[in-house]
């Protein structure tokens, strides 16, 4: 590695992509056998598995590094991806289906703001005609 004008590190060694691609599978396996002690139906709660997910995008950056190769990187994506779809591809999220309150909630909601509108109008009304009076 050299410093640039700036500064900043600049990578002179070329990206190993295929040394890259040897060692990303190393990482999938690492994380396959660390899933098979969740439970399938919880693969979906990220809680239960977090810190094997955190190692293995660790790993994906190591080997990474270690072929001279930025991360991330088309290549570590797509095989992140691989991995997502194999674990992950039953865990689509509901859509929120957002519905209407009830007609006496909704009148109920809709009043109580125009009610204390209007109450507010008069006091202030009725208030200063008041002072007009006092003075």
């Amino acid at each position: 590695m050299a410093l640039g004008f700036t500064g900043a590190r600049q990578q002179t060694e070329l990206c190993n992509e295929s040394l890259m691609l040897e060692k990303l599978p190393i990482c999938g396996k690492f994380f396959e056998e660390m899933m098979k002690k969740v439970d399938s139906k919880k693969w979906c709660n990220l809680t239960e598995f977090i810190m094997y997910y955190d190692n293995f995008t660790q790993c994906t950056e190591r080997e990474a590094n270690n072929a001279s190769c930025f991360w991330p990187n088309p290549l570590a994506e797509g095989f992140i991806t691989g991995i997502h779809k194999q674990f992950f591809s039953n865990c689509t999220s509901e859509k929120v289906h957002w519905e209407d309150p009830p007609d006496e909630i909704l009148i109920t909601l809709i009043l109580i703001p125009v009610m204390l509108t209007c109450a507010m109008i008069t006091l202030v009304v009725w208030c200063s005609k008041r002072s007009d009076i006092l003075v």
